[in-house]
């Protein structure tokens, strides 16, 4: 990440974590007090446009969750029943597969 993208994501993050609008008006004033230069304004307006409307604290509790998988799995498997429940063992049946080709003799050091 540059210096630019960086500034203003720690700007987006001070003004969620006060309960403050985010935008590149405010955004643009937290980076010059914080002394941070050359940061163009087209980032803040960037960010300030991609977090519109969003709670930043709910996003970033779920990053780790992948919560946005489950959903349409479950919906498929109850829809489609036993076929469904059988569709991800085939998957891990592949990935095995794909594994298993990555030993071939050779190290990276060797």
């Amino acid at each position: 990440m540059s210096t630019s993208e960086l500034a203003s994501s720690y700007a987006a993050l001070i003004l969620a974590d006060d309960g403050i609008e985010i935008t590149a008006d405010k955004l643009q004033t937290l980076i010059k007090a914080a002394g941070v230069e050359d940061v163009e304004p087209i980032w803040t307006q960037l960010f300030a446009k991609a977090l519109e409307g969003k709670d930043v604290k709910d996003l970033l509790s779920a990053v780790g969750s992948g919560g946005g998988a489950a959903a349409p799995a479950a919906g498929g498997a109850a829809a489609g029943g036993a076929a469904a429940a059988d569709e991800p063992a085939a998957e891990e049946k592949e990935e095995e597969k794909e594994e298993s080709d990555d030993d071939m003799g050779f190290g990276l050091f060797d």
